[in-house]
């Protein structure tokens, strides 16, 4: 075969005249180009870090600093008011005995000029640091901006106006601050007044001015101790014993799920949209590699977020432990793992250093899918262990994967740059039951056949028999948004960028030498495949309860609600909070996710969206109040919200502070019943808006029918229910609903019809206001002020 005789560089015999030696140069040059791109890795890690480590100077600036001390010096004046000559005192006896006065004198003002070039540096980033570090933009009224804001605008444009790396701001993000403690007990009892009897209220007050007078500042004193020492406060305890710690099955319980266009598939042939989703997904990593991703910011402002959870997008995976996980990330992966009818390959995406052609990853997909050979016993359904509890396949994974070729097929698996299911189901909205298809879309990307998948991995894309895609993410590493801002760059250069000829297969040339995948080769003990099976049996009764509906809410969208004055996201969570308290006859304790990238190294925060304000109007409307008071209390509602909102983005939130409390706590051999209480408090009502972040990457007036379907999770309460939505266009929002067939109470489809009589009610009600009419010209109050 071809490529089996270009794989030896060498052959030699010994013949009575010496050694004969026998070179391929195709083979050295295949190695030589493969190290050059290993090389052009190394110098560019190395000039971003000089880059972004100068940020928000650039490395040129020391040449101007230099030269103007030596003009100035050339001047007969010293800028440095006898530093030089105190340096050149100092410098060593080698350089005194080598170089002239004149040149000790340079190497002195040079010396001097690269102190005072970083003591600038660090000027410029502390000011920078500042700055980020003013929040009270936020809560201004729109339109309305302070005198301070107005300056403080063009001073953060004015620090970052050079053009920055993707991790070029993270030496200038303000660390999250530690609120004070009896500022978030009283926003926590605030929180819970509505969910609680008035002995109950008293109860709870009770637990917690204990626990704020005592406990409290002995625990607040140990976390502003770990706030100083740390980057983040909150992160890695978050990611620790939130994520790593759990020991039950992340499939479904943590894991999500993100899904294709609602209305195009762009190719019906499975190998060619695996071959461009591959090389659209490998031209992002590319990108991070090269920190060539513009830094995202807070939607209308100049504000940068966090960029930290992008370093582990690729080339990761979880791997399970006894106690805890454990995250690995390796910096180079030339290969991704593809799982296929039970059997599982290698496919290297990379040729001597060059990424391969979208046309030759089809090509060697397509020997995959026409590859017919039987999985190897056990091999098939092995994934499950991925899907069930923990410990047991921490054990196995000690005992049995740990050296021969489990090892090594194991590690192919865990160090590829993410995983690739070519499922034999079609999926998608189609057919006579297009609801009902997309429901089973749903679940089979949270789930699939608990086997078919490898929850471990940072994220595993699956490829449909149809065309369609999706993928499935592990939560630990990162939150949503850096997933959902990934699967928005490979859709669109997908379907806008690399494209597909007239029969649907992948552009460009196939190199005719290219190796075959290779097959991974395993030995499954009959121990293992007990356990396999175990796994597949808690994984498959999990998958079995979950009751998923996904349905696009056509009727209006946020163009709509904004022509109202309102904000769309408190808009649809007072819907929620309504269609919630018509499913289940009252509130709940209810959890919106909101970022806290504001921050350096930050995730998340609760917004607590059940507030005093919002169960006034929803009881207001459910009582029959006149149309003019459940205006005014919806308002209050919509405002109590954004504020919340707010707050939580700008680190004074409730939970994660006291969830840090209560780590610390736990640390001390402490008990606390008022931590224990709140800790144990169910969220029947999870919700989470998935943002749409480059729009510019969809001309959605010219191609209306490429429209996300955004991603969902599963339900976090067994009695409650999950939703996760997306804004999509003007005129458009996509909700996802879960939740667990096993509770009489709940029923997710009942519930989506809930959530869209509420919002529909809703309009009504704003729209017969004459104040906020649809014939009214102002555009409302959006999530965030433009602040360019």
């Amino acid at each position: 075969m071809a490529e089996a005789h270009q794989a030896v560089a060498f052959q030699f015999t010994i013949t009575p005249e010496g050694i004969d030696l026998q070179l391929s140069y195709q083979a050295l040059n295949q190695i030589y180009l493969s190290g050059v791109r290993s090389w052009k890795k190394r110098v560019s890690r190395v000039r971003n870090s000089l880059i972004k480590g100068v940020y928000p100077a650039s490395p040129s600036s020391w040449l101007f600093v230099a030269i103007g001390i030596l003009a100035t010096m050339y001047m007969q004046s010293d800028p440095s008011m006898g530093l030089i000559t105190k340096i050149q005192q100092h410098l060593p006896l080698s350089l005194h005995m080598s170089l002239s006065a004149q040149g000790q004198t340079m190497v002195s003002a040079l010396v001097f000029s690269t102190l005072l070039w970083l003591s600038l540096i660090l000027a410029l980033r502390f000011c920078l640091k500042l700055l980020l570090s003013y929040h009270q933009w936020m809560f201004e009224k729109h339109g309305r901006m302070s005198n301070t804001t107005k300056v403080w605008v063009p001073l953060v444009r004015l620090l970052s106006s050079r053009k920055p790396l993707l991790y070029s701001y993270q030496s200038s993000l303000p660390h999250l601050p530690v609120p004070a403690i009896q500022d978030t007990v009283s926003r926590y009892l605030e929180s819970v007044r509505p969910l609680l009897t008035d002995p109950e209220f008293k109860r709870m007050s009770d637990l917690a001015n204990e626990f704020e007078s005592n406990l409290g500042n002995r625990l607040q004193r140990y976390l502003k101790l770990k706030a100083l020492w740390a980057t983040n406060y909150v992160s890695d305890w978050w990611e620790e014993y939130v994520y790593l710690r759990s020991r039950g099955p992340i499939m479904v319980n943590s894991n999500y799920y993100g899904m294709d266009f609602l209305y195009v598939t762009p190719t019906s042939v499975q190998a060619a949209r695996a071959g461009n989703t591959i090389t659209a997904l490998l031209l992002y990593r590319r990108k991070v590699n090269r920190e060539e991703l513009k830094p995202s910011r807070v939607p209308g402002t100049v504000i940068p977020l966090c960029a930290a959870q992008c370093e582990r997008m690729f080339n990761t995976t979880r791997t399970p432990g006894v106690e805890t996980d454990v995250l690995q990330h390796w910096l180079d992966s030339e290969f991704v793992a593809v799982y296929h009818r039970g059997r599982y390959f290698r496919l290297w995406v990379y040729r001597a250093g060059r990424l391969l052609s979208p046309r030759e990853i089809e090509d060697q997909i397509q020997r995959i899918l026409d590859d017919a050979s039987p999985p190897l016993p056990g091999e098939e359904k092995l994934g499950a262990l991925t899907a069930g509890d923990r410990i047991p396949w921490a054990q196995m994974r000690k005992q049995y994967f740990s050296s021969g070729v489990n090892k090594r097929s194991l590690d192919i698996i865990e160090r590829a740059a993410f995983f690739v299911t070519l499922d034999d189901e079609e999926q998608g909205m189609r057919g006579d039951d297009p609801e009902g298809n997309l429901d089973r879309y749903a679940k089979s990307l949270l789930h699939g056949k608990c086997y078919d998948r490898w929850f471990d991995k940072s994220f595993s894309v699956v490829i449909y028999k149809n065309g369609k895609s999706g993928l499935n993410a592990e939560h630990s590493w990162a939150d949503a948004p850096t997933v959902a801002h990934l699967w928005e760059y490979t859709l669109a250069t997908d379907a806008f960028q690399l494209g597909y000829t007239e029969d649907g297969h992948c552009k460009g040339d196939v190199e005719p030498s290219l190796p075959q995948p290779q097959r991974l080769v395993w030995n499954i003990p009959a121990e293992v495949q007990a356990q396999v099976s175990s796994s597949l049996a808690v994984a498959q009764a999990l998958a079995d309860d979950v009751d998923c509906h996904v349905f696009p809410f056509r009727e209006f969208g946020k163009g709509r609600i904004k022509k109202c004055r309102v904000s769309p996201d408190a808009f649809i969570q007072i819907s929620l909070q309504l269609a919630y308290y018509r499913d289940r006859g009252g509130f709940c304790l209810t959890y919106e996710a909101s970022m806290t990238r504001l921050f350096r190294e930050g995730r998340t925060e609760t917004v607590r969206s059940c507030s005093n304000e919002s169960c006034a109007f929803i009881t207001a409307l459910e009582s029959g109040e006149t149309e003019e008071e459940c205006r005014r209390l919806f308002q209050l509602a919509s405002e109590r919200h954004q504020n919340l909102y707010r707050m939580a983005m700008t680190g004074a939130g409730i939970d994660r502070h006291l969830f840090c409390l209560y780590v610390v706590s736990k640390y001390l051999g402490v008990e606390s019943p008022f931590l224990k209480e709140v800790l144990s408090e169910p969220w029947r009502l999870s919700t989470s808006q998935t943002p749409v972040q480059q729009m510019n990457l969809f001309d959605l007036k010219n191609h209306p029918d490429f429209i996300s379907l955004g991603g969902g999770f599963g339900p976090v309460a067994d009695d409650g229910y999950g939703v996760s939505y997306i804004i999509v266009g003007e005129d458009m929002v996509n909700f996802h609903v879960s939740s667990k067939y096993s509770c009489s109470q709940t029923d997710s489809h009942r519930f989506g019809v809930q959530i869209s009589k509420a919002m529909q009610d809703i309009m009504a009600l704003l729209s017969a206001d004459p104040k906020t009419s649809l014939s009214s010209k102002g555009t409302g109050q959006p999530q965030s002020k433009k602040l360019t």
